[in-house]
């Protein structure tokens, strides 16, 4: 519940998310990535900045925009307590030039 909770207020409070736009489930089974945020830099596959800014969000960029609606995200995410149990490993910045996707 905390974590559902967390998600919520991290969403408006950004009011945007991924390297695309980005809709966040609390259901596993509905997300195209399962995603585990990291405090290192260096252990990212992506390095995530949050745009206010739907123009902005471009794929496998690193800057994302959260959106409400299921229907109009390029991917679905699940933020995952497990490291081994992610697909993409995320840090968030704070700077839009440090954006980046890692992952092959």
């Amino acid at each position: 519940m905390k974590k559902i909770l967390f998600l919520i207020l991290f969403s408006f409070v950004f009011a945007g998310a991924s390297a695309q736009k980005v809709y966040v489930t609390e259901w596993k089974s509905e997300a195209t990535h399962k995603v585990y945020v990291t405090e290192w830099k260096s252990e990212a596959n992506v390095l995530v900045y949050i745009s206010k800014w739907k123009s902005e969000a471009k794929p496998r960029t690193g800057i994302w925009h959260y959106t409400k609606w299921k229907s109009e995200a390029d991917i679905i995410v699940y933020f995952t307590e497990w490291k081994s149990e992610a697909e993409l490993i995320v840090y968030f910045t704070k700077w839009k030039s440090e954006a980046a996707w890692n992952k092959p």
